[in-house]
């Protein structure tokens, strides 16, 4: 169960990557062709920050894919830096959910809140750090823990 879990968080981030891409895409080309400034900004250097923004945040979701697709095809816990990059991506969907609330409306918060919840389920799952076929290698004999000494009969 844990693999698909996880298998679908990587596919839903894969996804997600996409719909940051295509929506800071659109956005920059909107304002490329305004004819105003904001703040003294050029529309140039505003939309170069959106496909900038939406290129940085593809990137960051398509490493965090990665890293949970490694760890479903390994069934093995991500190491240090994936479960940081993990709990960062995790972080980040709830301060978007959080702040996308109300401008954007609650379907896109349950939506953050889901992604982030899978996140959080990849991580927990593989909390123990060990698959379960390695669990049960070390219980067979000859395995990596060496077994318990002989009991000494008592006397009677």
């Amino acid at each position: 169960m844990r693999r698909s879990v996880v298998a679908t968080a990587a596919v839903v981030l894969v996804l997600e990557a996409f719909g940051f891409a295509v929506v800071n895409w659109v956005m920059g080309i909107v304002v490329e062709h305004q004819q105003m400034s904001l703040g003294g900004l050029k529309p140039g250097a505003m939309a170069a920050g959106a496909w900038a923004a939406g290129v940085v945040m593809a990137l960051f979701l398509i490493g965090c894919a990665i890293v949970l697709a490694r760890t479903a095809v390994r069934d093995r816990a991500p190491g240090r830096f994936g479960r940081i990059l993990l709990i960062v991506c995790a972080v980040t969907h709830g301060v978007l959910a959080a702040g996308l609330a109300a401008p954007v409306g609650w379907a896109a918060f349950v939506g953050m809140v889901v992604i982030m919840g899978l996140v959080v389920l990849s991580l927990v799952l593989y909390a123990g750090g060990e698959a379960p076929a390695a669990a049960a290698a070390s219980d067979e004999p000859g395995g990596s823990t060496p077994p318990p000494p002989p009991v000494a009969p008592a006397a009677v």
